[in-house]
């Protein structure tokens, strides 16, 4: 797929990641999958904290230290506290991506700049617990909580890349609404064709959203927008579970009812039931569904991006 104006997803990215060698001992930690795969997508924005903040390549490692909640960075052997520095660099930093209007950031895990979740925070003892956050990655978090973020090494769980791919991509459609005239019937528009993707990670959201949606008023739409977009995002965050996905799929399925032949019927509804078991992925019942779609032309569901969140190529719903 070659990347157009039209098609290009901004996101964030370590450099490292994409195989700049910037890391402490002037190496890198190239991710194939990010670089090659997600790269066909995502046109990535390279962040290195600690080397774009005036440390150089190579340079002393760094560590967090002291309170996990609060922790200071400091270097690990001459033990100089560059806190202030990475803070007020992260702050100037974060202001810049503002302006880049990312759909994402993946994160280089465990670093004590750039780690997400579970990054040593040693005591005075020098002992460590995996409770800090990194303070680049923090100062991001805080400065834009709605863009979805994930770390390099989680990636590799079936579910979980799934998930924050497929948050990038609703996040980019949201972003491309914002930049157009609001207005109540684009509102209504974008909900209706994602109503199946938003039940799939959550029925309780996508009902409390419909109530929103139904009662929209151009007084009141720039608020009510942005109480959507709060839903949206919290409805995301919420893995889309087989059980889930499985209700998903036979109300899809109930479409067809009077278009198919008892045979038909039972057909899918055995691929459904395969895959609730786990004896198929989600893609084989999806593309029986999209051929129902294309055979009886279905208008309502031919434009659910439930059918088609992601590009295929990426294969995330190719896993048993």
């Amino acid at each position: 797929m070659e990347k157009t104006p039209e098609t290009v997803i901004p996101v964030g990215v370590s450099a490292c990641l994409i195989g700049e060698r910037v890391r402490w001992n002037g190496g890198h930690q190239l991710n194939h999958f990010i670089k090659d795969i997600l790269g066909r997508f995502f046109q990535f924005v390279p962040v290195c904290p600690e080397w774009e903040s005036g440390l150089g390549v190579p340079r002393e490692p760094l560590r967090l230290v002291g309170d996990p909640a609060d922790p200071r960075l400091m270097t690990h052997r001459s033990r100089q506290d560059i806190t202030d520095m990475m803070t007020a660099w992260a702050e100037k930093r974060v202001g810049e991506l503002g302006a880049q209007d990312l759909c994402g950031f993946i994160f280089k895990g465990k670093s004590p700049s750039s780690g997400l979740y579970k990054v040593k925070v040693y005591n005075d003892k020098g002992y460590p617990v995996n409770q800090g956050t990194g303070l680049f990655a923090r100062a991001f978090v805080n400065a834009f909580p709605l863009v979805p973020v994930e770390e390099d090494g989680r990636l590799c769980d079936d579910a979980i890349r799934e998930n924050f791919i497929e948050r990038i991509f609703v996040f980019k459609r949201w972003r491309d609404l914002l930049k157009h005239e609001k207005h109540v019937r684009h509102m209504m528009d974008f909900h209706t064709i994602h109503k199946y993707l938003i039940m799939s990670h959550s029925p309780k959201h996508y009902s409390m959203m419909g109530k929103l949606v139904a009662g929209l008023k151009k007084e009141t739409l720039e608020e009510d927008m942005r109480q959507y977009e709060t839903l949206l995002t919290e409805a995301m965050q919420l893995k889309a579970t087989v059980p889930k996905h499985v209700n998903v799929l036979h109300h899809m399925a109930g479409y067809f009812k009077r278009h198919m032949s008892t045979d038909e019927k039972a057909e899918l509804n055995e691929v459904i039931e395969y895959y609730r078991a786990g004896s198929l992925p989600l893609i084989v019942p999806v593309t029986l569904i999209n051929h129902y779609v294309r055979k009886t032309g279905e208008p309502y569901l031919g434009r659910q991006i439930y059918l088609n969140p992601h590009p295929l190529e990426l294969k995330l719903r190719n896993h048993a």
